[in-house]
């Protein structure tokens, strides 16, 4: 017998279903899009039931394709993003589309609660930020704007647990997950019922999941689930970590002079604690399966789905000459910005197309004609790079702050050399890339090898299964280039953020938040 772990990894855009050996080698990847649905300015839906279909013809292909015997298969364990909702009735059917956790319509909701001091008091029970896309806001707009659908609704479900819920029929989740929703003290890694009582939301307590270790083999996959997917009856189906965790297992952060950022629809940083950091106080805190620590993380979605919106609509024809020649758009971007880089370039780009500082929208500051396509990519991803440090400073400054010495790197950017080089300038820290390409399914590797007996805990699974394959370390030349762009940077957007929203008496200047 071969042994072979599964991970999947539902994220933003698309399904990832890969194929792993023991070692933590990437064999095989079956991808399927996620549709976003839209139904209003600021809602963000998926429909679950989609998003299983496109897992099971993932898995099936996955399968066939390798030739795998369904017998080799120890475990699966499938990942998701953390946060949005996936709200089911007693069958497990889902009463409405799921809410990714891009979805903004609990913000008049947060605002409301911050300005009558609700929102400090449930941030004090949850230790971690009140957010739009996090799971305790969404339930809160849904008692508030949607009474059927709480009425309808018989278990709440992250994005990772309703897919897991369809391959074994278990109902529960994590502390990662948990704590990402916003749910638990994450002291205790239990639910925070004060939590829900300063919200008055007690109602929907009795709807939570129950909580328990990602490490652990929750059932087997069922007979449907078995005929739909490929894999065998029976097959161990273990609980897994939500894909920021997932993420950082992948890149094999286990210490706290390590910080694990991935750029992707989010940026996203983390460190790790010995206990819950309370100031700065992050977008979401969790219990961390390495020593007993707390994974700090801020997020905001500000970073690498730019591009990817660029591509989409003003590269449509490099990328169809890229298709033609066997190459990716994205492949053309980096080959653009790697020459364009001795060039002047006073572009600034502003990556808040899905939200920005007090409301500042996305764009370009400082175009003139001579401007070539490449020096306009090389400012999409200098933005982007901005985004990530602004984010980076706040996680990085006050009491409980970490000191980390090196960036474990995942998403985009850690695939473009030319990039990776560029977070490195930007962020003063050394960047390091771990092997392999979806991290988020790799983390659920790590959980499924663990629970199957094959090492025997989260650290002994990362020196198996996790190497190192990149470092760059910070060009001064180019970091002193950047670090004067990014004080421009954040000067024009509180220019930007005044014009736009008109808040500037109610809110600090992110000056204020530099480094």
């Amino acid at each position: 017998m071969r042994e072979r772990l599964i991970g999947i990894d539902a994220g933003g855009t698309m399904t990832k279903v890969v194929l792993f050996d023991g070692r933590g080698n990437e064999l095989a990847c079956e991808r399927r899009p996620n549709v976003m649905l839209l139904p209003q300015e600021g809602w963000t839906e998926r429909d679950a039931e989609g998003m299983w279909r496109a897992t099971c013809e993932s898995l099936r292909a996955l399968m066939e394709k390798t030739g795998t015997d369904p017998a080799d298969i120890v475990a699966v364990t499938p990942s998701g993003y953390g946060g949005g909702v996936y709200l089911v009735d007693a069958d497990g059917v889902p009463v409405r589309n799921a809410l990714v956790s891009t979805d903004t319509r609990s913000i008049p909701l947060i605002d409301a609660w911050k300005r009558s001091g609700r929102a400090a008091a449930v941030s004090r029970c949850i230790e971690q930020q009140m957010w739009p896309g996090q799971t305790l806001s969404i339930l809160a707009w849904m008692q508030q704007n949607e009474p059927e659908t709480l009425r309808r609704t018989a278990h709440v479900l992250s994005c990772k647990d309703f897919l897991r819920m369809r391959l074994c029929g278990d109902i529960s989740t994590d502390p990662t997950d948990a704590g990402c929703a916003g749910i638990i003290s994450v002291s205790r890694a239990a639910i925070s019922r004060e939590a829900f009582e300063v919200a008055a939301l007690q109602a929907w307590l009795d709807r939570l999941p129950p909580i328990g270790s990602p490490l652990e083999v929750v059932g087997g996959v069922g007979a449907e689930a078995a005929a739909a997917t490929g894999l065998r009856a029976g097959t161990p189906v273990v609980r897994g970590v939500y894909d920021v965790v997932g993420c950082s297992l992948a890149s094999g952060v286990e210490r706290p002079d390590q910080l694990a950022a991935v750029a992707g629809t989010f940026s996203i940083h983390s460190t790790l604690h010995a206990r819950p950091a309370l100031d700065p106080l992050p977008t979401i805190q969790t219990p961390y399966p390495v020593g007993g620590q707390v994974l700090a993380t801020t997020a905001t979605p500000t970073s690498a789905s730019n591009l990817e919106w660029l591509c989409k609509t003003m590269l449509s024809a490099e990328a169809e000459r890229a298709f033609l020649e066997g190459r990716s758009v994205y492949e053309v971007c980096n080959d653009l910005v790697a020459g364009a880089l001795d060039r002047q370039n006073n572009i600034l780009f502003f990556p808040f197309l899905y939200d920005g500082p007090r409301g500042a929208p996305g764009g370009f500051l400082g175009l003139r004609a001579g401007a070539q396509l490449a020096d306009i990519v090389r400012a999409v991803y200098e933005g982007v790079v901005f985004a990530h440090r602004y984010d980076m400073s706040y996680l990085l400054t006050g009491p409980d702050a970490a000191d980390p010495k090196v960036i474990r790197l995942a998403g985009g950017p850690s695939r473009s050399a030319v990039w990776a080089q560029m977070f490195a300038d930007g962020l003063g820290l050394p960047v390091e890339i771990a092997s392999g390409s979806e991290f988020g399914a790799k983390g659920g590797a790590i959980c499924a090898a663990v629970a199957a007996g094959l090492y025997a805990d989260v650290p002994d699974a990362i020196r198996n299964m996790v190497k190192v394959e990149q470092r760059y370390e910070p060009d001064a030349e180019r970091a002193a280039v950047l670090s004067a762009k990014y004080g421009t940077y954040l000067t024009a957007i509180d220019v930007v953020a005044d014009l736009w929203s008109g808040d500037r008496a109610e809110a600090p200047p992110l000056r204020a938040r530099a480094v």
